[in-house]
């Protein structure tokens, strides 16, 4: 009984539609060099098209045991610095952050198509941003959190994967990693079946 269960929600989840989005135009050859740029640029695309909540993503983290940890998240600003977050320094990701200082974050835009994956070292920005940020929280947001728990932290990357998808499964991979120099460079752009 329990393996029909299984075959059935199986054959379900395969019956449902995937890549239901359109994916914009994109010239791989005329992209900038700047991922950041290139962050920014799919992102007003995102806000301008009314994507759902395009500043949402997915963190992972790991605890103490090396396991993996995730959940969604805002997204508070992007720079040269790197990938802005906040919660409180108390929270589980704090703590897990505070003992492995490294992350991913994960936004998916259906209705494009498009990821883009972040990953590498995060950094916990200065008390006075911190401080800032939540000062710019509404006061119903603020009630119950003490302002010194509160903790704007930066991913900064090592990698950073842009992805857009296709209906024949020949998505495009456009992925920057960070060089010997401390810069993020292109490392390559690539189309395949996955």
């Amino acid at each position: 009984m329990a393996d029909d269960a299984h075959s059935d929600l199986a054959d379900r989840l395969r019956a449902q539609p995937t890549l239901t989005g359109v994916a914009p135009p994109l010239d791989v050859q005329a992209l900038p060099s700047d991922p950041v740029a290139l962050f920014v640029e799919w992102l007003d695309l995102a806000i301008s098209d009314g994507v759902a909540e395009p500043h949402a993503a997915v963190l992972a983290t790991v605890d103490a045991d090396g396991v993996p940890d995730a959940r969604t998240l805002i997204l508070k600003d992007v720079d040269a610095r790197g990938w802005a977050f906040a919660s409180t320094r108390s929270s589980r990701k704090g703590a897990q952050l505070s003992a492995h200082p490294v992350a991913a974050l994960s936004f998916w835009w259906p209705s494009q198509v498009r990821a883009v994956r972040v990953r590498g070292r995060v950094v916990e920005a200065s008390a006075e941003e911190s401080a800032a940020d939540f000062a710019r929280r509404s006061a119903a947001a603020r009630d119950g959190v003490t302002e010194g728990d509160w903790t704007l932290w930066r991913l900064q990357p090592a990698r950073i994967e842009f992805w857009q998808g296709a209906a024949d499964r020949n998505h495009t991979r456009i992925v920057f990693e960070r060089g010997p120099d401390g810069t993020l460079v292109r490392a390559r752009s690539e189309e395949k079946t996955a």
